[in-house]
């Protein structure tokens, strides 16, 4: 299991399908190599908190937290655009790297919801994927810092990728 398709799950809209494979996060957690000890213990502190709650609670929590709040939106170009016309360039930009990959977006996702972009970044080697993520670095900053003002457990998973798509990791 890698750290970006894990993110990608706990980002997506919770359904019972995840709260039925929570017991068993924490032991493949402890099996992954690709993460460190901070993010492990955020990880599971995360999965701590959506046991701890009823799945209707964890969905309301889920539609005010990202859908209702414009500053906390999971796709990332409405954070460096708004509704301006240069969003949709952008869109199809990203949907045509996509193609390149051989990823075919499902659904009607838009390309930079955040959970597919996570999803993407799974494909690629740590390098490819830190390089990726960290044109996006600002945005995550400024998420992540909306995420922890307004007291949102989301923060942490955030944070995470945040310090992934810093391309100082690639000097360690």
């Amino acid at each position: 299991m890698q750290i970006y398709k894990l993110l990608s799950v706990l980002l997506e809209y919770p359904e019972q399908e995840l709260i039925d494979h929570l017991p068993e996060l924490p032991e493949r957690l402890a099996e992954c190599t690709d993460i460190d000890d901070a993010e492990r213990a955020a990880l599971c502190e995360f999965i701590d908190h959506l046991a701890s709650k009823p799945l209707t609670a964890l969905q309301e929590d889920y539609v005010q937290t990202f859908d209702m709040t414009a500053e906390h939106s999971l796709h990332l170009t409405h954070h460096l655009f708004g509704d301006d016309k240069n969003r949709g360039p952008a869109l199809i930009d990203l949907g045509e790297l996509y193609k390149d990959y051989g990823v075919e977006v499902q659904g009607n996702e838009l390309p930079d919801y955040l959970p597919l972009i996570l999803e993407f970044a799974a494909y690629l080697d740590d390098n490819e994927a830190m390089v990726f993520l960290s044109d996006a670095n600002k945005v995550f900053k400024v998420l992540t810092d909306n995420l922890n003002k307004a007291g949102s457990p989301y923060a942490a998973l955030l944070s995470i990728v945040e310090g992934r798509a810093t391309l100082t990791r690639l000097a360690a």
